[in-house]
């Protein structure tokens, strides 16, 4: 293992079991989209699946684990995380046709691998499907964990089943039906073996339809474009901050409020999208974490309305000393 980390940590697990690389006070602005936040205690890139199940087999019970792909769903607040941070793009990257016929066909895809790119893979195969998945800024994993989707789609509505990881180490397999699947939610029905046990998705095999590999190409092409000319991709954020309630959308009910442009420090909600939130460059995440509480206080107060947030907020407010 190439460890650049010290102290009581790595006493505990053998790292030379290990293959990843163990970081300490690792910087989480390099790991999410909105370009800040603090730091991680400890920050962890296993070698493969294997790795990772061998690392958490030996981590204490106690020892809070983080689970992230592209960092684009996620704001880490100023005084950063306890606990290890576990960095899955590009890492369990794994990206497999299983099977095909005449009817469609079954694709592998670790929980690394960028959604975007999955598309592209399905659209090569002539399968189809997964196309919206071009329009979604993350990993496979973070798609699975939140039912993510845009433009009237849904992750779960093409998966056949999963791979999940627990904090043994032990791998299983699990089917559509062992979930409670709701919009922009997913959550393990409460099995006598599931109880208590914290589980992450490793992997997911999509079963989508045979399709035309042109035809899908201008679907993903017409997707992106769509999402240049109305979201700001030219400044870091972390996609739609809440959800959209039954039969509205939480941008215009954002707008309506008032608040497209308004600031705190280096966050502003975005002119372009109002369910966008914005780094100017400088924001610290406490000043996002304000604009966020602005944006649901005053669609609350001003409409009635009680948005529900989409974006995660971990960790602590007060700042690090760096």
């Amino acid at each position: 293992m190439n460890a650049s980390a010290g102290g009581d940590f790595v006493g505990v697990i053998d790292t030379s079991l290990l293959r990843g690389e163990l970081r300490v006070r690792e910087s989480m602005r390099k790991h999410v989209s909105w370009r800040a936040g603090g730091t991680a205690e400890y920050f962890y890139l296993p070698a493969d699946l294997h790795d990772l199940a061998l690392f958490l087999s030996q981590l204490p019970r106690t020892e809070q684990v983080w689970m992230i792909g592209l960092g684009s769903n996620l704001l880490v607040r100023d005084g950063g995380l306890r606990g290890v941070v576990v960095a899955l793009h590009a890492r369990l990257n794994d990206l497999l046709l299983i099977e095909q016929d005449q009817a469609g066909g079954l694709i592998y895809a670790g929980a690394g691998v960028p959604c975007a790119k999955l598309a592209r893979f399905a659209a090569l195969h002539h399968l189809a499907g997964a196309e919206f998945l071009a329009g979604i800024p993350g990993t496979v994993g973070g798609a699975l964990a939140m039912n993510a989707g845009c433009y009237g789609a849904e992750t779960w509505q093409i998966v056949d089943k999963v791979r999940t990881i627990d904090r043994a180490g032990e791998l299983h397999e699990r089917n559509p039906e062992d979930y409670i699947i709701d919009y922009r939610h997913i959550s393990l029905k409460q099995e006598p073996e599931s109880v208590g046990k914290e589980e992450w998705f490793a992997g997911g095999w999509f079963r989508l339809a045979q399709g035309d590999q042109d035809i899908s190409r201008q679907k993903i092409k017409a997707l992106l474009t769509a999402r240049i000319h109305s979201q700001p991709l030219n400044f870091p954020n972390a996609g739609s901050v809440f959800r959209n309630p039954t039969g509205d959308y939480a941008a215009r009910l954002i707008e309506a409020s008032g608040l497209k442009g308004y600031c705190v420090g280096g966050a502003m909600v975005s002119t372009k999208h109002a369910n966008f939130v914005i780094n100017n460059g400088d924001a610290t995440a406490a000043d996002i974490e304000a604009v966020i509480a602005m944006m649901s206080n005053a669609v609350k107060e001003r409409i009635g309305i009680e948005l529900i947030r989409e974006v995660r907020i971990i960790g602590d407010a007060r700042r690090n000393r760096e």
